[in-house]
């Protein structure tokens, strides 16, 4: 089904102020949601907003709650989500970073106890459109191998970054530390679509193809073998261990557990300052540089030319923007549901 990017963001809206959340936070949540959709990843837009509101209504999520500063020094700060949904808790940790290191130049800030935080990356392009290099990690309850391992070890915890460019879209990249997402295999399993064997690792700690395994008899296998599991352990560590959040098993599952629990999600976000550290026109020159020196670089038969990290997603939102959004089935069954749970009129 196609829909404009409009009556998406809306719906969501309706959805969350009728269960009782502030047009302000409904409105962080939508954006958020509706611009991951827009940029081609639906297992992290609108999809999530059923689950969303199924742990709002059941107190898991606060839909009142408030972030809250803990701690905090010139250039960092550890934030209490109070189990506010985590797109909420993400925007809050992210702004209060940019103001100090509009202050200081480079900044930390850690949000635990938060809701599940969604698409990374939408935090990371937020604030390199503001002019700040930024990188957002995340953690979640074990789903990931290790190398070797005959279980789940770490959660596939998302890794991103934004590079601000001037007069363009953000150099933006969103993943997770696993080989894929956990929602792409669930996605696949549903859409009756085989997955590689690269994806999941069974019980024997041998891959599989076999999606229905997933989550209780297979993990994920990590992103890139070691090298993956060295960047899922390291986002554990500034999201979790460092602000003193839930890591590893502590971390619930938003979507299983029951809806009065809350999921104690958590993330890590640093920012730099290109203005404070660097001439701001010397740094734009020089990423225009790197850029057509990558762009110019020999390819493939049938490739135009290299293309930077988020590049193909900027692509396909503008396409968005001006044509709506094709939505997939599975995305269309979780908004009917969402619609119904919140007690509004399905999105049309």
């Amino acid at each position: 089904m196609s829909t404009s990017v409009s009556a998406l963001h809306e719906f969501c809206i309706r959805c969350l102020t009728q269960i009782g959340m502030s047009t302000a936070d409904a409105t962080t949540t939508a954006d958020a949601l509706v611009t991951t959709d827009t940029m081609g990843v639906f297992t992290h837009g609108t999809k999530l907003l059923s689950g969303y509101i199924n742990r709002l209504k059941g107190g898991g999520y606060r839909v009142a709650g408030e972030p809250q500063i803990e701690r905090e020094g010139a250039g960092w700060a550890v934030i209490d989500g109070n189990s506010t949904l985590g797109q909420v808790g993400g925007m809050f940790a992210t702004e209060i970073a940019l103001e100090k290191a509009r202050n200081v130049g480079v900044a930390y800030v850690g949000l635990r106890n938060s809701g599940h935080i969604g698409a990374a990356g939408y935090f990371a392009a937020h604030a390199a459109r503001a002019g700040f290099i930024c990188h957002v990690v995340g953690n979640d309850i074990p789903s990931v191998a290790g190398p070797g391992s005959r279980g789940p070890v770490l959660g596939s915890n998302p890794y991103a970054y934004g590079i601000p460019v001037a007069g363009g879209n953000p150099i933006l990249l969103d993943m997770a530390t696993a080989a894929v997402a956990g929602g792409k295999v669930y996605a696949a399993h549903q859409r009756g679509e085989a997955i590689p064997p690269t994806w999941l690792i069974d019980q024997d700690g041998q891959p599989t193809t076999d999606g229905s395994l997933y989550p209780k008899q297979a993990a994920l296998a990590p992103m890139a073998g070691y090298k993956g599991y060295g960047l899922g352990l390291w986002a554990e560590i500034l999201s979790a261990v460092l602000p003193g959040g839930a890591m590893t098993w502590q971390v619930g599952t938003w979507m299983f557990d029951e809806p009065s629990l809350p999921s104690r999600h958590n993330a890590g976000i640093m920012v730099i300052d290109v203005a404070t550290v660097a001439d701001p026109r010397e740094f734009t020159d020089r990423i225009r540089t790197l850029t057509d020196e990558i762009h110019a670089a020999p390819t493939a038969h049938g490739v135009d030319h290299v293309l930077l990290p988020g590049e193909r997603e900027w692509t396909l939102r503008k396409k968005a923007l001006a044509e709506g959004i094709d939505l997939p089935a599975d995305v269309m069954e979780k908004l009917r549901l969402a619609a119904e749970m919140a007690g509004v009129a399905p999105l049309a």
